[in-house]
């Protein structure tokens, strides 16, 4: 077996059906459509960071900074709460289903309470609708990534890990760049939810055109008995055991935990302390304007594309520069950059500096390498019976752990009367954490996945 085949092609047992290849036009059709419905997802993470606080601001009618800060925070932990719950069980209907059918799924999952979003009346309402749309956003990543690996056999990992990696901040871009034209205030902010509903259109052409996974069909698809056409008889293929229990066991045990502080780090960086720069420069630039201050609506804009646009770039390459470099140490060179990025920009800097930007786009650079590190490093810790289980489990638990340090920013934002910079300060510490555990993590240099 090729090293560089898609861990998703290695769950495999020995003896199960072959896959059928699909033609070059049906590759291509589930390359584009993953890359989109990824892309799509990431403009949902925009609109979490760009949107959620004047919307909060509007259905509260409250310019008390602490009180707006604190539905901040609640509305990005149920956003990520609701991707890791969406990731473990649109996860499992596409192993039941079939990955096409759970993609197509999740995009109209995002797509259709996102319209229903728009329609809010209250700061509750939202953090339920919020909850429900991210559901599909955690869909959209093991099936994508599924269906495109197991679609192509021979791409490279890294590759791969990459190109998926970057798609979401793609959208991010895009959406920042359309709103530095269109602003995103208190009065007008609706239109952004309406805006995210419209990929239903590709969540319906998903489920009517996309072909589905090759492997899993040749597997049985639903009825979980291999298909003649892929070379095996009609027996049923061996019931595997549930896997969860056993990454929580010696002796996998100390290599989840390790994986999920690994999984945590990027995410809590992201989520729970970049983040606050986007509060941060929407709070400056919808101040009211005055004689010697004017608004600037377009800012939080675009200290959002200085800090996507180097992450699209970096996201793109980290697996290579990963395979290249070395996983431990490039990990924890990213660790350590990014720390000291975060540390300058929330105490020497404010948004209104002409340095702020450009300190926004060495921490998304630093910070985006990680989304090529993780889909490339995090399946290599596990072995193969248990390496789906393990990756995702990495990466959702550090959701979830996120999600719970967004809540604990969120209330010392309304104990620090909504001083963004100080939550910044004390949040990005947790590059901290990524320099030391990755010192422990398995070197997994030199081990091929067909273990």
């Amino acid at each position: 077996m090729n090293k560089h085949e898609p861990s998703a092609n290695l769950d495999a047992a020995d003896g199960e059906a072959p896959a059928s290849a699909l033609s070059t036009a049906g590759c291509i059709l589930v390359l584009v459509t993953a890359f989109l419905g990824w892309m799509f997802a990431g403009v949902h993470l925009a609109i979490s960071s760009l949107v959620m606080r004047v919307a909060v601001k509007d259905l509260l009618g409250s310019v008390d900074e602490g009180q707006v800060g604190q539905w901040f925070g609640w509305l990005i932990c149920a956003f990520l709460i609701g991707a890791a719950c969406g990731g473990l069980l649109l996860g499992k209907v596409g192993d039941r289903y079939g990955r096409g059918k759970a993609m197509a799924l999740s995009i109209l999952c995002y797509s259709i309470f996102s319209l229903v979003s728009a329609y809010a009346q209250s700061p509750a309402q939202m953090l339920v609708l919020r909850f429900l749309t991210c559901l599909g956003i955690g869909g959209m990543w093991p099936n994508g990534i599924a269906l495109v690996s197991e679609a192509w056999p021979n791409i490279s990992r890294p590759f791969l890990a990459g190109a998926i990696g970057t798609a979401a901040n793609v959208g991010i871009l895009l959406f920042a760049v359309v709103t530095c034209g269109w602003f995103i205030t208190a009065e007008s902010w609706r239109w952004t939810l309406l805006l995210g509903g419209a990929p239903v259109v590709l969540g319906l052409f998903v489920l009517a055109a996309v072909p589905e996974s090759p492997r899993w069909l040749a597997l049985g698809g639903p009825t979980g008995k291999p298909n003649p056409a892929g070379g095996s008889d009609d027996a049923e293929r061996p019931t595997r055991a549930w896997s969860l229990p056993e990454i929580f066991r010696p002796p996998l045990l100390r290599t989840t935990v390790i994986g999920i502080a690994l999984g945590t780090v990027p995410l809590f960086g992201g989520w729970g302390s970049s983040n606050w720069a986007n509060a941060w420069a929407s709070k400056v630039g919808d101040r009211a304007a005055t004689a010697e201050v004017k608004s600037d609506p377009a800012l939080k804009s675009r200290v959002m594309i200085a800090r996507a646009l180097p992450g699209s770039i970096s996201s793109l390459l980290g697996g290579a520069l990963a395979m290249w470099v070395g996983r431990r140490l490039f990990y924890g060179l990213v660790s350590f950059a990014a720390l000291f990025s975060a540390q300058y920009l929330f105490w020497v800097l404010e948004p209104g500096d002409p340095q702020f930007l450009y300190w926004t786009a060495a921490l998304g650079l630093f910070s985006g390498f990680y989304f090529g590190w993780l889909p490339l490093c995090l399946p290599e810790m596990f072995p193969t019976r248990v390496r789906s289980t393990g990756a995702g489990v990495s990466f959702n638990f550090g959701r979830i752990i996120t999600a719970f340090g967004v809540l604990g920013g969120a209330a010392l934002v309304n104990s620090f009367g909504g001083n963004y910079a100080r939550i910044g300060q004390i949040t990005s510490l947790i590059y901290v954490i990524g320099v030391i555990v990755i010192l422990f993590a398995p070197d997994t240099s030199k081990t091929e996945l067909a273990d």
